[in-house]
């Protein structure tokens, strides 16, 4: 029977609930996102171990949340989560949901900002390069910022017209319109991206960051042009979990200020992201009259309630009503 060496000390609790959440599987952005509010419950507790607390801490630092910070409702139900993530994983203690006395804060229904295509066609006029083509994507695949980001060439589908988005929000894949129109900008960029990958092959590397269990099962895929990220980084970087240098995906801001600037150069007065395009790509379906089902499965939503809230900002008025001022 092996045994731990007697000098080796025990793992502090932040590293194991992000070794814990890395089993788990759950993304780099999901695992630095917990700690952080994990390491804030600690802190607001003046540094006293999790195990020593429990319901009556969690509602205390709940509710300084809800009635100091501020916080939005989702990010209070995130922090809520990650630490009852600890106590459930990691620490292996079930806590009374009865007496935790929480109300998980609903979320307050915003309209999402739509542009029409007259608004869309002049941001896109305002970009070029890889800036324009990826906005195309966001707003001809109906695609978030990051599923955009983290496409990988196989996930390009040119005979069936489809991308296949993986590991998406919720973790799970789906399929979602590939535009005609932007096929022959998707090959050239394919081009150049087996262009920096035989570079990189050649001078020694070439690794592209596979989730942990494909890394395993397929320990060289890695190296395969397959997997390599459609819209990679201009640099090579080092892997935080690995220390291996290799090609990440284009940061997220870059596309975020392209987009922003391109808004502002375009006059359009309202506050544009790169998500705008996702929720103008949901309303221009419906208004070309596809079935609500068809753009919730597009769209990769869980339930048709959050496909709905398209319906509420169609043209003419909210669900369709004309104004009698009209009449």
């Amino acid at each position: 029977m092996t045994s731990q060496p007697q000098n080796q000390q025990p793992k502090k609790l932040l590293d194991q609930l992000s070794d814990t959440m890395r089993t788990k599987q759950y993304s780099p952005r999901t695992i630095q996102t917990y700690t952080e509010w994990v390491r804030r419950y600690i802190l607001f507790h003046k540094k006293r171990h999790p195990r020593e607390m429990g319901v009556t801490e969690i509602n205390a630092y709940i509710t300084h949340l809800v009635t100091q910070d501020n916080i939005a409702a989702s990010t209070q139900n995130q922090a809520l989560s990650a630490i009852l993530f600890l106590y459930r994983n990691v620490l292996n203690i079930e806590l009374d949901q009865k007496q935790l006395q929480i109300i998980r804060p609903n979320r307050p229904r915003i309209l999402p900002t739509i542009l029409d295509k007259t608004e869309i066609k002049a941001i896109f006029d305002q970009l070029t390069g890889i800036h324009l083509l990826m906005a195309q994507v966001l707003y001809g695949s109906g695609l978030r910022l990051m599923e955009c980001l983290r496409l990988r060439i196989k996930d390009i589908d040119f005979n069936n017209r489809q991308i296949i988005v993986r590991d998406g929000k919720g973790a799970d894949d789906r399929a979602t319109t590939l535009p005609a129109s932007i096929i022959p900008a998707l090959r050239e960029q394919i081009q150049r991206v087996r262009e920096f990958h035989q570079k990189d092959l050649a001078e020694g590397f070439g690794t592209v960051h596979l989730p942990t269990a494909i890394a395993k099962k397929y320990p060289n895929a890695s190296r395969e042009f397959a997997w390599q990220y459609l819209f990679p980084a201009e640099e090579l970087s080092l892997d935080p979990q690995t220390g291996i240098k290799q090609r990440h995906h284009i940061h997220e801001t870059s596309l975020q200020k392209a987009i922003k600037t391109a808004a502002r150069q375009a006059n359009i007065d309202k506050r544009v992201s790169p998500h705008v395009f996702r929720h103008s790509y949901a309303t221009h379906l419906l208004q070309n009259g596809y079935d609500i089902r068809t753009v919730q499965e597009l769209l990769g939503h869980k339930d048709v309630k959050t496909t709905m809230i398209y319906t509420h900002v169609l043209q003419n008025g909210p669900l369709g009503v004309h104004s009698p001022l009209d009449d």
